[in-house]
């Protein structure tokens, strides 16, 4: 039975195999053991591919010729991680070859596959139904590609899968709710075409890194983020059409180290709480509407090295803010500093409340009630000497 350890082992041979393999180099490699059925299948698979794809500029896939897949440029082989004594396919890597084509139903064949990397290609369609059976992929990288249709549901059914990238596609829709309950360490579905609304499962989330920049997300940040206290470190959510106020929660988001959520429709003031934020380093929170005054435990932050705040509505800043060596606070109502709104656009601007609620989003509750003044003082006593 496979195991945790073995399949951690075998992650990590196969990274270092890819970190210092030079591809032009796999054809001097000595030819693999004789062969078995689990290279016989990546045979298949690989062919497959082969004739799928339409155009290799850069000759990467001259060499899959023959039965020695081991020795194909870009693919990986290793010990397999419930039988060491067999060789197997354990990651294939084609980034930035620029090769057309699309992935075939083979390549589920691949059923010992760890790492798939083919980022900065131009393959399209999507990804094959078949790559259900790749029960131990556990990087999955086809980044910057001309992928289309929906979200490809097929990524729900990996049960290893830890790293997701499909970024700089062309993927529309939604995005089910069933992907922020995976156990995943990274997901990156930023600059495609996905229209959701964040549910309210999200920061169920385990992963650290979380971009879903440049998609029409729409609606607010659901409430609950500090659920992901222990784990999150960059969240990026630029231009996602997001409004609303931001929560205190922030503020127990002690790991963080990015949070961007520059243009969007943000309203409010940036919380008190957001100066507890002590791994910050990039703060980015422009083209918004935010208003207000920038709270000063923010720009104190130990580790801040870049703030951005500009093209909103804020009304003053601390002397600590100025200080920071990486700021831009243009475009602002900030009395007696450069290159601001003019004083009628900010005085239109301040002349109307502040609405936190967002479409789709529950109104958050009126402030409580002024407290009583408090009872008038008791008459002055006067005492006579007898």
């Amino acid at each position: 039975m496979r195991n945790n350890n073995s399949l951690s082992l075998y992650i990590l041979l196969l990274s270092i195999l890819i970190l210092f393999t030079k591809p032009s180099l796999q054809e001097s490699n000595p030819p693999p053991p004789p062969t078995n059925p689990r290279l016989s299948n990546a045979f298949i698979a690989l062919q497959a591919w082969k004739h799928a794809i339409t155009a290799d500029p850069k000759n990467l896939t001259a060499n899959w010729c023959g039965p020695h897949v081991c020795n194909y440029t870009g693919v990986y082989c290793a010990p397999a991680p419930d039988d060491p004594h067999t060789i197997t396919v354990a990651g294939i890597d084609l980034n930035h070859g620029r090769i057309s084509g699309s992935l075939p139903e083979e390549l589920g064949l691949l059923t010992d596959l760890a790492i798939f990397h083919i980022n900065s290609n131009r393959f399209k369609g999507t990804l094959p139904e078949r790559f259900r059976d790749l029960h131990l992929l556990y990087e999955l990288d086809i980044s910057n590609n001309r992928f289309a249709g929906v979200f490809p549901s097929v990524v729900l059914c990996l049960p290893t899968l830890k790293f997701l990238d499909i970024r700089y596609n062309k993927f529309h829709g939604e995005v089910p709710s069933e992907l922020f309950d995976k156990k995943l360490d990274a997901i990156f579905i930023n600059n495609n075409d996905f229209e959701f609304r964040l549910p309210k499962n999200i920061w169920n989330s385990t992963v650290s890194v979380l971009v879903l920049a440049n998609n029409d997300l729409r609606g607010c940040l659901p409430p609950g983020i500090g659920r992901m206290a222990k784990t999150l470190n960059e969240i990026i959510l630029t231009n996602s059409g997001l409004s609303g106020c931001l929560s205190d929660e922030l503020g127990l988001l002690k790991k963080l180290t990015v949070f961007d959520v520059s243009n969007n429709g943000f309203v409010g003031s940036l919380p008190e709480k957001m100066g507890n934020m002590e791994s910050l380093e990039q703060l980015n929170v422009a083209g918004n509407k935010f208003s207000g005054q920038i709270p000063a435990s923010i720009c104190s932050l130990p580790r801040l090295e870049n703030f951005t705040y500009s093209d909103n509505y804020f009304c003053g800043e601390p002397k600590s803010c100025l200080k920071l060596k990486d700021k831009d606070d243009r475009k602002n109502c900030i009395p007696y500093r450069p290159k601001q709104r003019s004083a009628e656009e900010c005085h239109v601007f301040y002349s109307h409340p502040v609405d936190c609620g967002a479409p789709g989003c529950p109104a958050p509750p009126p402030p409580p009630p002024p407290p009583p003044p408090p009872p008038p003082p008791p008459p002055p006593h006067h005492y006579h000497k007898p």
